[in-house]
This record gives C-alpha cells, structure tokens and sequence, in this order.
C-alpha cells in the first residue's frame, strides 16, 4: 500500500456522541458507563481507517460554519485525512450521530445528517468543476461512497460522466436507508459492502446466511457484493465465483464502526494487490481487532 494512493470517500463526515457500558440493557436502562466525543459518519469512518492503512483518502462531505464544525475538521487534518475539498456549509450545523452500546451490541442510535441531505450536489462539485474531475476528465481511482446521500445524488453519481471511470465502493448508512441504493445497483464497476439485513432491503426478502444474501443480491443485477452477518461467515461474491470466510472469534467491546473498517481494510487491501480470498482474509482480521477493542479511528 502506498501513501500516494488517493482515494475519495463521499457521504458521513460528523461527530460520534457514543455511550458504552458492559452491562446489558433494555428500554429505560438507567446504567453506568462511558460517553465519548469522536470523529465520525461512514466516510469519515472509512478515511480515517485508510489512514492507518497507507492510503491518502480524501473527503467529500458537509461540515458546517459551526464550531462543532471547526474542531471537526481540525481533527480530521489532524488524523491525516484530506479536508480541502469540504463544503463548508455557512448556514447548517455540523451533522451528528449518537448510539448507545450495551453488553458488546448496539441497543438504539440516532443518526443527525439532515445538513449532508440539505447540501446536495454542492458535496459533489469538485468532481464536476475540474477540481478533482469533470465529466470531461473522470475520476479514475476509488471512491467511497456511503447511502446517507439523497436518492437524487445517488442518481447523480449512478449516471455522470464524471464517475463514469470510477472503482465505486458503496456501503449503506444503515439498514433503514439501503433501498436508497437501488440505482447503483446494475451499475458497472461497483461494489457493494452490505450486511444481511441490508441485503434483504435491497431484494425485499429475507435471508438464511451471507451467500444466499449474495447470490440475491447477483440475481438482481449487482456485479459484486460483499456480504457480512455478524460473527458468522462472510461472503464475496461476483460473476467469478464466491469466497466465503469466517472472522476471527472475539469478545465484542464495540461494534459502531466496525463496518466502515471493515469496508476500509477490504479496499486497502485490494488496492495494495491482494487477491480476493487474501483481501477479505485481512478485511476481517482488521475488523475482529477493532471489534475487540484495538485502534478507535
């Protein structure tokens, strides 16, 4: 992997208010534990994992004016991740997600990212105007792209010039925002990171394991998927075949996050020449660790 390697990550980019306790809980817990303020949102989630991996992400989101949106960005540089292409949103507030961990799981969250919906296509626009590309000159290299974007946007990327040329890596926001994806579904050179519940959103059905899920999600014209479920196996699957591997065993300390690293890992890989069994080897190797309680961001 080398550090010249750009790759863009379009979607998320917020602060993380997470409160995390090892006892378990239930509506109306009243529990002790800890609160923690972290740079967060799937794009960011993804850039800041890149870093660690050798690649220089850059990312594509809103931030607001705000000063919740100045120590973000000031954060964001910090931790090596590119900032000079942001929107900088003059009149909305710097986006928010908040979740609650209890007992190694996640009990309920909030995701605030009404500001990244409300920014639109001024998100996109230094690869439109020349500035990263145009619809003229298209992006070649990787992008990151996360479903908290509008249907509108979603589409926009599905059909521009501009993207045309792109390694399109796309994971949902959450569960409830998968169908959101629907029009990159049967577009050339994507991949898609999902989980089975999302998986089911997207063919409207439920299913047993990740290579069903997979084999689905093919049948409805996705050229690659990558499909996660838990603890259990884990499976790549595209015209070539399928890889299907478990993750490592570990006791879970968190889990918000633990996709986006996932996703990160799996994209460094691949990038840095490994084949696909070697790549989704690693991807999950680096996600039990975060799992367990290894690097934050």
């Amino acid at each position: 992997m080398t550090d010249q390697l750009q790759i863009l990550c379009i979607g998320a980019a917020l602060w993380d208010i997470i409160g995390r306790t090892p006892a378990p809980m239930r509506v109306g817990s009243d529990v002790a534990g800890r609160i923690t303020r972290i740079p967060g949102g799937v794009a960011l989630n993804i850039a800041m994992a890149l870093v660690r991996a050798g690649a220089r992400p850059e990312v594509l989101a809103a931030v607001g004016q705000d000063p919740a949106g100045d120590a973000l960005v000031a954060e964001m540089a910090a931790r090596g991740v590119g900032v000079d292409h942001l929107y900088r949103a003059p009149d909305l507030p710097t986006d928010t997600y908040m979740a609650m961990e209890g007992a190694g799981g996640l009990i309920a969250a909030i995701a605030d990212v009404h500001s990244l919906e409300m920014a639109g296509a001024k998100v996109l626009a230094p690869l439109r105007d020349g500035r990263l590309a145009s619809d003229a000159v298209p992006w070649r290299g990787m992008i990151a792209l996360d479903g908290n974007l509008t249907v509108a946007l979603l589409a926009e990327i599905g059909s521009a010039p501009a993207f045309a040329r792109a390694d399109l890596r796309v994971a949902p926001a959450s569960p409830g925002k998968g169908e959101r994806l629907l029009p990159l579904l049967k577009r050339p050179g994507t991949v898609f990171y999902v989980n089975l519940e999302e998986a089911g959103l997207l063919c409207g059905t439920a299913f047993e394991g990740s290579v069903a899920a997979a084999r689905g999600l093919l049948g409805r014209g996705a050229q690659r998927v990558l499909v996660t479920d838990g603890a259990r196996d884990t499976t790549d699957a595209s015209a070539e075949g399928l890889v299907t591997l478990a993750p490592p065993q570990v006791q879970a300390a968190r889990v918000t996050g633990a996709g986006d690293t996932f996703m990160a890992a799996h994209m460094a890989a691949e990038a840095g020449g490994m084949d696909r069994a070697a790549a989704l080897r690693h991807a999950l190797t680096v996600a039990a660790r975060y799992v367990a309680g290894g690097p934050e961001h």
